[in-house]
């Protein structure tokens, strides 16, 4: 499923909210009957737990905590530690470098699917995988997919019913922070200090407004690409994973825009429920919604 701060933020139309909300209210019921005893959910992040002094490509984490951003739950999570070492442990296995954390702080790209789903960030154990989406340079898009045909196949071999999600949007370029930023900018995606509450809602207040202008037409961000959305989309639904090897980041970039890479963390959680076999996509969403700022889509689907 995709995510955005602007969900939980003035702006949005409530036609969109109820249409989005409708999707997710279906995702709900799937999941309501699946009935997990366990989450794996793969998710980027936003310069709120990972930061340019030290910036994986993938993370692992073993206990973790929700920060709050964006009006988001925050709090700790349920994560069963020996477990996500065990899936760590799988990914190293199988020639796929991660590292681990024992102490992440997830934002709202972790946080939005866990409420959205189950009311509840602490309701599920969950084992959240960092997949880096924003800070370049950025891992080879074929490496997201080992990564969760690894993890796949550890899930494969529990006694456990599995939930597996991939948390990011389709294309988009909303205004992100980079290493071209200003100084006091810098700083903070570089070394990790927390913003104070004035430049938290002065980020909230730039992003209502940029979501805003981009509807209105007049925002100087890169336009969606409902065209590569959908064959983004048709590539996961068919199972066609392994086309995506030769998808370059430059070229993903120039279709989606420069948050576009967020599809690695779809492109890991379908490689995770393909290491079972053949799937079959059960329902299905998308939207192209500037007022989000993304290319807005929720799946379900099953083993085969």
């Amino acid at each position: 499923m995709s995510h955005s701060p602007l969900l939980g933020l003035p702006g949005p139309p409530p036609s969109l909210l109820a249409d989005v909300g409708t999707a997710l209210a279906a995702a709900r019921d799937v999941v309501r009957e699946y009935d997990p005893d366990l989450v794996v959910l793969f998710a980027p992040d936003h310069y709120n737990g990972f930061f340019y002094r030290l910036m994986p490509p993938f993370c692992v984490g073993t206990a973790a905590r929700g920060v709050g951003d964006y009006g988001t739950q925050s709090g700790e999570l349920d994560v069963p530690a020996e477990l996500a070492y065990g899936l760590a442990e799988a990914a190293w296995a199988a020639d796929v470098d991660v590292a681990v954390s024992t102490g992440m702080d997830v934002d709202h790209g972790t946080v939005q699917p866990l409420a959205a789903l189950f009311g509840d960030i602490a309701a599920r154990p969950v084992v959240p995988v960092f997949v880096n989406s924003v800070a370049v340079p950025l891992a080879p898009l074929r490496r997201a997919r080992l990564l969760g045909a690894a993890i796949g196949r550890y899930l494969a071999g529990l006694d456990r019913r599995v939930l597996v999600l991939g948390s990011g949007g389709l294309s988009h370029d909303p205004p992100v922070p980079n290493l071209a930023s200003p100084p006091e900018v810098l700083e903070r995606i570089v070394h990790g200090r927390p913003p104070t509450v004035g430049e938290r809602q002065a980020r909230q207040s730039a992003v209502i407004e940029a979501a805003a202008s981009f509807a209105r037409g007049t925002a100087d961000l890169r336009p969606l690409n409902p065209e590569w959305d959908r064959r983004v989309l048709d590539v996961l639904d068919q199972g066609r994973l392994a086309e995506l090897d030769g998808w370059t980041n430059d070229g993903i970039t120039r279709e989606g825009g420069n948050s576009a890479h967020e599809i690695r963390t779809w492109v890991a959680a379908f490689a995770a429920l393909a290491a079972t076999g053949p799937y079959q996509v059960r329902t299905s969403y998308y939207r192209p919604a500037p007022e989000l700022i993304a290319g807005f889509a929720v799946r379900t689907a099953f083993p085969r």
